[in-house]
């Protein structure tokens, strides 16, 4: 798909939208599909040209920047966000697109999004002559291949999100049994969220080098194309070759802090407020508050406790997931998940900071954020760990080495399960802290040692095999 952005200090209305869909001419057909939720401009046989999202109204600074890089000329918050998609199986797809984001931009002011596309030139459509777009199912959500195994979809720009539009694709092929992968070219970067929604099989991230050779943009892994899908290479020794981009590449000097921890909300009441832990992990480690949420990116809405519990409870008893930023002077990003359990409701979180070289991660606030979480937010277990990798937090197609252990901390229900004496007294060079009457906290070094993570095993099959016993 080829995508165009228009970004406008006005909602496009009614009257806007209909005057960019006559960029396609008098012989253009336009549908809704996803029950009005997207508009379509159809080729006179019927196949998909461009579908026009429902604006998204932005409220959070700094979120364009991000996703489609500095320079873009956004408008100041509130804007709205209005996504073209042109399929890639007709050649006046992507000039339709453009046309269609440039009139909405003419119309309401704001920038377009590449700014080379925009024109407000008529693009007449014709019969559909090219080959037939693919559709995931009857609701038009088209992607660009799709065999009896994979959906492919083709992106290029900055960096490609996890929008509405690709969550619904993840959603629909992972219904149909179906693997999704995303093919790009060697600049273009995923957003964490994205990276995080598609790990592991059979999704794949694609990236074309400029040899015209594929590899998997997270493993490496040269690839082919082989009966429908992107498999890898083997040689005749069976193995798969690692690619040289993907490797050939050196470190950074920026890096990333991850605190990934649950909390568990026993006594489950109408009073129950989401989100305050990740708030106060946020506070803790970064002088301020999560600046947005949402469930997609663009990260569209101010941050409010009380809008993330009202979505989560209505979904319930199904998981609710949500994204969270921060604000543009420190990237922050977060994932939290909302679930019920036999034991009330819990919140995972895995909150990435992004550190510049010049920047320090805040390793002497761990302590006092786990302190926090134990006594006001009832802690099962945190995480925390540094890496090397970028400070936007984008993730490109070269290797990034793993995060390393900073700390662990055990909530005090495991403690109790495991026993206090047992919990503080592994058989290890460390030195166990008590928080509070229960809690456990665990220092296993400064994130640049990895054998931490020898310690951090060693530490779990402790503290699990008494509860194994019990």
């Amino acid at each position: 798909m080829k995508d165009v952005i228009a970004l406008t200090p006005k909602m496009p209305d009614s009257w806007a939208v209909v005057a960019g869909l006559y960029a396609g001419g008098p012989d253009a057909e336009a549908s809704g599909v996803n029950d009005g939720a997207v508009v379509q401009l159809r080729a006179v046989d019927g196949q998909p040209l461009v579908s026009v999202e429902a604006p998204l109204l932005v409220h959070v600074p700094g979120e364009a920047e991000r996703l489609l890089g500095d320079g873009v000329g956004a408008p100041p918050v509130p804007y709205w966000w209005t996504e073209v998609r042109a399929s890639t199986a007709l050649p006046e797809a992507a000039p339709l697109a453009g046309s269609v984001a440039g009139r909405l931009s003419m119309l309401l002011g704001g920038a377009v999004w590449p700014a080379e596309a925009a024109s407000l030139d008529v693009v007449p459509v014709g019969n559909g002559a090219g080959e037939v777009t693919a559709t995931t199912d009857e609701a038009g959500l088209a992607v660009d291949v799709l065999t009896g195994s994979t959906a492919v979809v083709l992106a290029d720009r900055p960096v490609v999100p996890l929008n509405a539009w690709m969550s619904e694709v993840l959603r629909t092929v992972g219904a149909a049994g179906l693997a999704l992968q995303i093919v790009t070219p060697s600049h273009v970067r995923l957003s964490l969220p994205l990276r995080t929604a598609l790990a592991g099989a059979p999704n794949r991230w694609v990236v074309q080098d400029s040899g015209n050779h594929y590899y998997d943009g997270l493993s490496g892994a040269e690839l082919r194309w082989e009966n429908g899908t992107f498999t890898p290479a083997r040689t005749e020794a069976g193995e798969t070759p690692v690619a040289k981009p993907f490797s050939d590449t050196t470190p950074t000097t920026d890096r990333q802090l991850i605190a990934s921890f649950r909390v568990l909300h026993e006594h489950v009441t109408d009073d129950l407020v989401l989100g305050s832990a990740l708030r106060a992990a946020w506070t803790a480690l970064t002088g301020a508050g999560p600046a947005g949420w949402g469930t997609a990116e663009p990260v569209n809405l101010p941050w409010s406790n009380g809008q993330l519990t009202a979505l989560a409870r209505e979904r319930s008893p199904e998981p609710t997931h949500l994204l969270a930023v921060g604000h543009p002077d420190r990237p922050a990003l977060a994932t939290l998940r909302v679930s019920r359990t036999e034991g009330g409701v819990a919140e995972d979180v895995t909150l990435t900071l992004g550190y510049g070289r010049d920047e320090t991660p805040p390793l002497d606030a761990v302590e006092p954020l786990a302190r926090t979480l134990a006594d006001e937010h009832g802690l099962v277990s945190l995480l925390v760990s540094l890496r090397r990798g970028r400070r936007d937090l984008a993730v490109p197609p070269r290797f990034e080495a793993p995060p390393i252990p900073v700390s662990f901390t055990l909530g005090a229900a495991d403690v109790r399960r495991t026993g206090l004496d047992h919990a503080l007294r592994p058989p290890l060079d460390l030195t166990p802290l008590r928080l509070g009457p229960a809690v456990v906290h665990y220092p296993l070094g400064d994130g640049t040692d990895a054998q931490a993570w020898t310690v951090l095993h060693r530490l779990s099959a402790h503290l699990k095999a008494v509860r194994a016993d019990g």
